[in-house]
């Protein structure tokens, strides 16, 4: 054994030390994450066994239909995170409005923002699904939760997601690179096993839902026509957890353009496209909404939809290059 082993819990602990005046308060919300993720990981592998697949006969605020586990998966997160006493606001993808727990003179310093769990229609086939997870500083002179929230993604004080594959795969960045941990299931810790992850800057593979190519503006169609002649590997697995992780590790670029039926764009800023932007650029890559790049953005509303471009350095340009 070449090197000690290192659980998320002191890994933030560390990190903390580093920083004059830390209360320990940030170590707290990643300690509720990391809980929630083990129920989570948990209830995902014994889906079928517990009866909980399938719809769950209700519809989110964007109108679609909730999943059992999406339900559940909330849940868990809420009451996690509910306990800690620096936590001001939650806002998750499944409410229509933020909930406000406390207020800045009460403690309350941080903002958490999640989706509980991406990729859950794919539940019934096994598919790899996630929770991706955003943490902002509370703006105490705010009294609206929504606002308060609708920081521009160069403000997160952290951001990751959890994969739940093969393996349940934690991925966090503070600010200062990329980590990556996996459960352990026997000890019931996440570990350190890749510290400062880096995207390759190139990669011949392109992750997009080509389906939808018809409705995608004439700069996406050419740039999928350039890849199909320069020899580019299309994987698309439709959870975009596990596809960003795939370019994470891999390279390559993923996108999710506009289309007629969305001109806006279909993932939501503040959950999806914000916090994998920000571990995105942590990692050495890049990350763009239409021609701004993402973190650059002010998000207007709570469900706020954005185009979503990301990857490697050098892929990400290219695609660039013909929408022009």
């Amino acid at each position: 054994m070449t090197e000690n082993l290192m659980s998320l819990q002191s890994h933030i602990l560390v990190e903390e030390s580093k920083h004059q005046g830390a209360s320990g308060d940030f170590t707290w919300i990643i300690s509720a994450i990391s809980l929630a993720a083990k129920s989570i990981a948990n209830h995902v592998r014994r889906a079928r066994l517990e009866g909980v697949l399938g719809d769950a006969g209700a519809s989110n605020v964007q109108g679609e239909k909730q999943q059992t586990l999406d339900v559940l998966s909330n849940e868990i997160l809420m009451r996690c995170l509910g306990t800690r006493a620096s936590i001001a606001v939650l806002a998750t993808e499944e409410s229509e409005h933020p909930s406000i727990l406390r207020r800045g003179v009460d403690g309350g310093k941080y903002c958490v923002l999640f989706d509980p769990l991406d990729g859950s229609s794919n539940l019934d086939t096994g598919v790899g699904v996630g929770t991706i997870f955003s943490i902002l500083r509370n703006i105490p002179t705010e009294k609206d939760g929504e606002r308060t929230v609708c920081q521009a993604g160069r403000e997160q004080v952290a951001a990751g997601y959890v994969l739940y594959g093969s393996s349940t795969i934690f991925v966090l960045t503070t600010g200062n690179g990329v980590d990556l941990f996996e459960l352990d299931p026997y000890i019931g810790s996440f570990l350190l096993v890749k510290k400062g992850v880096r995207i390759p800057e190139l990669g011949k593979t392109y992750s997009i839902n080509e389906a939808y190519s018809a409705q995608f503006s004439q700069g996406y169609r050419d740039y999928l026509s350039w890849a199909h002649e320069n020899g580019y590997s299309s994987r698309y697995i439709g959870s975009m957890v596990a596809d960003i992780h795939r370019t994470l590790l891999t390279g390559g670029v993923f996108l999710y353009p506009p289309t007629t039926k969305n001109p806006e764009g279909k993932l939501r800023y503040l959950y999806e496209a914000s916090p994998m932007a920000f571990l995105m650029e942590q990692a050495g890559g890049l990350a763009y909404s239409g021609s701004t790049p993402t973190l650059d953005i002010q998000p207007q509303r709570l469900h706020q939809r954005v185009p979503v471009l990301l990857g490697s350095k050098h892929e990400v340009e290219r695609v660039l290059s013909f929408l022009g």
